[in-house]
């Protein structure tokens, strides 16, 4: 077998983006101003703190919630108090509220995992309904402020609110409807001429073909795991997942159009990450091209205007949702690495 082209490994997921791109989608927009003696306020602290006490009434409701049985709520909020200290870092401590303390129930069993097949949901109780319906209005507040934040901190609330997403899914509520992908006519600039863009660089069109190719990939992938599995309700999910693929693809072909760039085209083939036999496989496949398309989606939520941030942090959320459904686990910042990880940036 030919080794793949590095546009195909690309489009797989399986590169992550150069240096310079990433360092481009997560500029921090803080710094000393022109004539300054010191640093500049951070323009991102009211939508930080914002975020912070969405989380918190979020953590408030864990303690006074308890989770339904087969829930582990305490590893629940425990990924909670971890969003909070990402979204108040850099903030001056005195700035910041004490975050609640662990004083209710989070009682509940961890919950079995998923790894042959699509996971199905528990049925809502009383308690869980309203667990879950914080965790979908922490999801929500975090991307009403997509546009007012930059571009590190965007990528952060669309990681959030997928990860909210995820929790209340966990917690038995029905998944949200699969976000629309906007018309051609929503998506460009009605006052843009051909080959013109406002507000839209270089970095925000790379990122956009990476999602085209990424979703070229996906589409191709999903062909395989369709072929891999029975006739049954998993290749129906599989069916609806290669619609819903072809959709987004449609969706980036056109916005790349419409800001006089010239989409990439699918390639020929692509380079599986690993043999695809049977039907596990297939579902395995299937939960990684989900989750390798979170990260694109979230590098992308970072690169583009604000205009169709919302639009990428919408599919991110849908991808991590269709990951989960075919086993992949739950990840408490999907599609960005860990902040705990990651050495934290310095400033001079």
């Amino acid at each position: 077998m030919q080794p793949p082209s590095r546009r195909t490994l690309l489009s797989l997921g399986l590169f992550t983006l150069t240096a310079c791109t990433v360092a481009a989608c997560t500029t921090d927009r803080t710094g000393p101003a022109p004539g300054a003696t010191g640093p500049r306020p951070d323009p991102d602290a009211p939508v930080r703190l914002r975020a912070v006490t969405a989380t918190d009434a979020l953590l408030t409701g864990y303690d006074t919630l308890p989770a339904p049985p087969g829930v582990d709520g305490a590893g629940l909020r425990a990924e909670t108090a971890r969003h909070r200290a990402a979204l108040a870092e850099g903030l001056p401590a005195t700035a910041v509220p004490s975050p609640p303390v662990t004083t209710g129930p989070t009682t509940g069993a961890p919950p079995t995992t998923a790894t042959t097949g699509p996971a199905t949901a528990a049925a809502p109780t009383p308690a869980t309904d309203g667990l879950a319906a914080l965790e979908l209005r922490t999801a929500e507040s975090h991307l009403a402020d997509l546009d007012a934040a930059g571009p590190s901190l965007a990528r952060l609330l669309a990681s959030l609110a997928a990860a909210h997403t995820l929790h209340a899914a966990a917690l038995g509520a029905p998944a949200p409807p699969l976000a629309a992908p906007p018309t051609a006519s929503a998506s460009a600039n009605p006052a843009a001429t051909p080959g013109e863009a406002p507000g839209v660089g270089a970095a925000a069109v790379t990122a956009l073909q990476n999602a085209l190719g990424a979703e070229h990939a996906a589409v191709y992938g999903y062909g395989v795991v369709g072929a891999r599995l029975p006739d049954d309700p998993a290749r129906t999910d599989a069916r609806t997942a290669y619609a819903a693929h072809q959709a987004r693809r449609d969706t980036w072909q056109r916005l790349i159009t419409s800001l006089g760039a010239a989409p990439a085209p699918a390639a020929a083939g692509y380079q599986l990450p690993f043999p695809v036999a049977s039907a596990a496989d297939a579902t395995r496949l299937a939960a990684h091209l989900e989750t390798r398309l979170t990260g694109v989606y979230a590098d992308l939520v970072a690169a583009v205007p604000a205009p169709h941030r919302l639009t990428a942090a919408l599919a991110l959320r849908d991808c991590a949702l269709r990951a989960r459904r075919w086993g992949a686990p739950d990840q408490p910042f999907p599609g960005v690495p860990d902040p705990a990880a990651t050495p934290a940036a310095t400033t001079g």
